[in-house]
């Protein structure tokens, strides 16, 4: 007989571990695709030092980092070429991705070590469980979600990462006057996302005209974005301060 009162978290890996079926509600398809050498030599010979992993639970930023500069969260950083190019633009700052998909984890960490990073660690997993289980509380500066998978059916809309209850574990992640960066390049997104940030206690609108702020210039540009530019492509930036 099960004890009901039992209230102890058992990952999804443990379960699956011990034979049990656990039923996934994904915000992302996993497009694994295949890794290129360069890739998977990388992720064998960085990982020890870049990678983080989340069955070992809450992290410690201040002795992970080992320094007490400001934590910046990016979830779902593709490739990580724009990730890698923030990081290396604020040395005096600590980037921490997270991203599903191990081509753009290999991808990522080989640029870094590339570009001689050393303020960025990355997680090949889902966010919400990172979030849940490895992000303590009041510990961010800033968290980034940059052209999340928009699933532009209507019968989709569901499944956008984006939500009232996502919204609210952003901020309880976030520092009192921590920043939620979200952009994304399908109108459709945009307004819900700004429904759903108007609709959450405790966030104020940082954009002084209308809903939506100018592309900070810590955001790059990426090349795709530059091309829907020349094409009259329309990106929206919003960013909401955690009030309390």
């Amino acid at each position: 007989m099960v004890d009901k009162t039992e209230n102890t978290h058992k990952s999804i890996e443990q379960a699956e571990k011990e034979g049990k079926y656990i039923r996934k509600v994904r915000s992302f398809v996993k497009r694994e695709g295949r890794l290129t050498k360069g890739q998977a030599s990388a992720l064998e010979q960085f990982w020890p030092t870049m990678g983080l992993n989340h069955l070992d639970g809450m992290i410690d930023f201040a002795d992970l980092f080992n320094n007490s500069n400001a934590i910046i969260l990016e979830i779902g950083f593709g490739m990580g070429k724009s990730l890698v190019e923030m990081a290396k633009n604020a040395p005096e700052l600590n980037f921490v991705g997270v991203e599903v998909h191990r081509p753009g984890v290999g991808a990522c960490i080989s640029l870094a070590d590339e570009e001689g990073v050393n303020n960025l660690k990355v997680f090949e997993h889902d966010a919400i469980e990172v979030l849940a289980d490895c992000i303590p509380n009041g510990s961010l500066t800033t968290v980034q979600l940059f052209f999340p998978d928009p699933w532009h059916k209507k019968k989709h809309h569901k499944r956008r990462i984006v939500s009232l209850e996502f919204v609210e574990t952003i901020r309880q992640k976030l520092k009192v006057g921590g920043v939620f960066h979200m952009a994304t390049d399908w109108e459709n997104y945009a307004e819900c996302m700004i429904e759903d940030m108007n609709s959450a206690p405790g966030y104020k609108n940082l954009a002084t005209d209308g809903d939506f702020v100018p592309r900070p210039d810590s955001r790059p540009l990426t090349k795709f974005e530059n091309r829907g530019n020349n094409l009259g492509h329309g990106v929206w930036d919003i960013q909401f301060k955690r009030q309390d």
